[in-house]
């Protein structure tokens, strides 16, 4: 018998990710006087739901000398109210347009359902405001065409929300990579399954329904990731749908250049492992759990836990106060005047949205938008 044994070891987590993606800068950084660091981030919060609950619990645990929720948008007053009572934010609007008037806002952070993230985006940005919006970007890539064009139009910054990429495990992995711990990386594996069927926004057509923006997105932007932003030569998907004509379950096998690969299997049917491993010639790196959140990596057989802050509410997801690390990422990106963040640029939400469109395809899922 052969005993395995796993070491363990627990990392502080309270700095953040090098300031706006230090891996890869886009621009200078310009002088201290244009940063004006002494003042906080001022947020407006678009939509009441349970998402922006919990991002705005995240910012609580940011200083608040950083980071200000200074407005609260949702269609209906009431909700707005009842909102901003919660979180002891000043200002409650009923209706989208008044955030986008309010001259306080620095950036607007957008938690609406994913059909309704074009229209939504192009409202902010054309009142000059930047934006932070949930992933996934939009519904297919033409939406995220418009809406990544729009910013540049209106010369805002502009960030997709995959605040996995912020976690300290995420960051921890592009060092290793970067530094070759593992070798050339020669495969990708990732899953993340839970039973969802019972929620309408995860099987409604109409509410963007369907497992792969909602779900296998996570899968697929670690694998963009892993290899840097490269557009894979060759996609093949298999799955199965929903009779509302939405995919429930499927997996997906992404071949790179030199005969790398990645394989990824996501299912709102069935719970499944929920966890990752990038392999290499020399090495491998695990994502044990929780692999849309990550917490710890196993590295060659060595265990380092990265804990995210305990929420001072209670939170609607696992982990959820992570969303902190993507809010820095903001604030550091606005304060050296920069339009996008090198960790999440623009050119990767692209790819995902056109990896997204072609799994689609295969699988045989169409939104209304892809015809408009």
């Amino acid at each position: 018998m052969m005993l395995v044994f796993v070491l363990r070891h627990t990392v502080k987590t309270d700095t953040m990710a090098p300031p706006c993606g230090g891996e890869r800068p886009l621009w200078p950084t310009p002088t201290v006087n244009q940063c004006q660091s002494n003042m906080a981030t001022r947020w407006g919060i678009c939509s009441a739901g349970k998402i922006s609950n919990d991002f705005t619990v995240a910012l609580k645990t940011l200083p608040p000398g950083d980071h200000q929720v200074v407005a609260v948008a949702a269609r209906k007053l009431e909700n707005a109210q009842e909102f901003a009572k919660k979180h002891s934010i000043p200002r409650a609007y009923g209706g989208y347009e008044a955030l986008a008037r309010d001259p306080d806002i620095d950036v607007v952070y957008i938690g609406v359902i994913h059909p309704y993230h074009l229209s939504t985006c192009l409202l902010f940005m054309n009142a000059k405001k930047n934006v932070l919006c949930e992933k996934p970007l939009a519904m297919n890539a033409k939406e995220a065409k418009q809406i990544l064009a729009s910013a540049k139009e209106n010369d805002v910054f502009f960030m997709e929300a995959v605040w996995t990429r912020f976690f300290p495990a995420s960051v921890e992995i592009r060092r290793l990579l970067a530094q070759g711990e593992i070798g050339e990386v020669k495969m990708v594996r990732s899953e993340f399954g839970v039973p969802l069927h019972h929620v309408p926004r995860a099987i409604q057509k109409e509410l963007g329904g369907g497992t792969m923006l909602d779900l296998g997105i996570y899968c697929l932007q670690l694998t963009c990731m892993v290899y840097n932003g490269e557009k894979p030569e060759s996609i093949h998907a298999m799955g199965t749908c929903l009779e509302t004509g939405v995919d429930d379950t499927e997996v997906v096998t992404l071949k790179f250049s030199n005969n790398r690969m990645a394989v990824f299997t996501s299912s709102s049917d069935i719970e499944l492992l929920n966890d990752a491993v990038i392999v290499g010639t020399k090495g491998a790196i695990r994502i044990p759990e929780h692999m849309w959140c990550p917490t710890s990596l196993v590295v060659n057989g060595k265990e380092t836990k990265y804990p995210v802050p305990e929420p001072y509410l209670p939170l609607n997801f696992i982990n959820s106060t992570g969303m902190r690390y993507e809010a820095e990422e903001v604030r550091q990106c606005l304060l050296k005047g920069l339009k996008e963040s090198a960790v999440m640029s623009h050119a990767d939400s692209l790819l995902l949205a056109e990896v997204e469109d072609e799994v689609r395809r295969q699988i045989g899922v169409v939104y209304s938008q892809d015809s408009q």
